[in-house]
């Protein structure tokens, strides 16, 4: 429990494209309802643009102010696709048989042209409101890359949400990054190791379970796609479900004692909420559809604080291993 009631978490955030709205949704709803203290954001690809976007709004006018930011966000974004819908009509289709280094040989970006109308990198840099930890997948060794908020760059905002089919590698101090969803989607590891609070809220935004075969090729592709950005999640939670049960069970050496941290999962699910859509759908920027996921989201998380809320510090809300690990 923190200062004035309030309970301190930590935030990890998918991404996924234009269904980073449904991210948008949590936020708010977790924003307007006021009860938890976020101490860390930890997010990939449209999380993270979520996650710095929400962090300068909180830092400049608190709940209310993140609330506002994020609805200002997205919709420069909706009015940048909007703008450059005719160019994407085109280009979608060569994505599959060019490179972007062929088919968008200037690397327009318009990620690029709202995040630098929207943000203040420099007063994020200076400011210690939110620990902020962006995941990106470094192309030559394919590891992946944690840019903390004390050294934030535009760039390094774009390389977590580089689509490679889409958008050239970002380059940041001599290597070359693509989206952070590959390999941490989103990574839990930074707010374990470097913050105090020991609950993580996962915010998804990929379907983890299917209860339907994908028989057409837009269908396996779209599962292909799930399965691939939600694998080093739960390559994590495995470790941490390992590490919980030689806490719980008293399996430790004496020596190990307080040495490891024991952590609570909590968890905001988008199985039904996002079944429904495609993987094309991710790049559709209309504002009705945004603020239909952004519905969808303040959905899932009220229906989460209903259910969950009581328990956070206490025990996880979530059974990872059933969850995520069973079979």
């Amino acid at each position: 429990m923190s200062q004035g009631g309030t309970k301190r978490v930590n935030l990890a955030l998918q991404g996924g494209g234009a269904h980073g709205a449904f991210g948008w949704g949590v936020l708010d709803a977790l924003a307007e309802d006021g009860r938890l203290e976020i101490e860390g954001l930890s997010a990939a690809s449209a999380g993270s643009v979520n996650a710095v976007v929400f962090t300068q709004g909180r830092m400049t006018g608190g709940n209310d102010g993140a609330r506002a930011a994020l609805e200002k966000f997205w919709k420069g974004i909706s009015e940048a696709g909007q703008l450059y819908a005719p160019a994407a009509m085109f280009l979608q289709p060569l994505a599959g048989m060019f490179s972007p280094y062929q088919f968008n040989p200037f690397n327009m970006n318009p990620l690029r042209e709202v995040l630098g109308k929207h943000l203040d990198l420099a007063a994020l840099r200076a400011s210690d409101h939110l620990e902020l930890f962006l995941c990106a997948t470094n192309v030559r060794s394919g590891q992946p890359r944690i840019f903390h908020r004390r050294e934030l760059t535009l760039d390094m905002v774009l390389a977590s949400a580089c689509v490679p089919f889409l958008f050239q590698a970002v380059r940041v101090e001599g290597e070359d990054y693509w989206d952070g969803g590959y390999m941490g989607n989103p990574p839990l590891y930074p707010l374990i190791y470097s913050t105090q609070s020991r609950d993580i809220v996962i915010i998804h935004i990929n379907p983890i379970v299917r209860p339907e075969l994908p028989k057409t090729a837009a269908e396996i592709q779209n599962r292909l796609n799930e399965i691939t950005f939600n694998s080093s999640l739960i390559r994590e939670l495995r470790a941490i479900a390992f590490v919980t049960k030689l806490i719980e069970q008293n399996w430790l050496k004496e020596e190990f004692h307080g040495k490891l941290k024991h952590v609570l999962i909590h968890s905001i699910r988008a199985d039904e909420a996002m079944c429904d859509l495609s993987v094309a759908s991710k790049l559709n920027t209309d504002w009705d559809f945004l603020c239909e996921l952004r519905d969808r989201g303040r959905a899932a998380a009220m229906a989460w604080l209903a259910r969950a809320y009581e328990h956070i510090g206490e025990r996880s809300t979530v059974d990872v291993r059933q969850s995520y690990l069973s079979e």
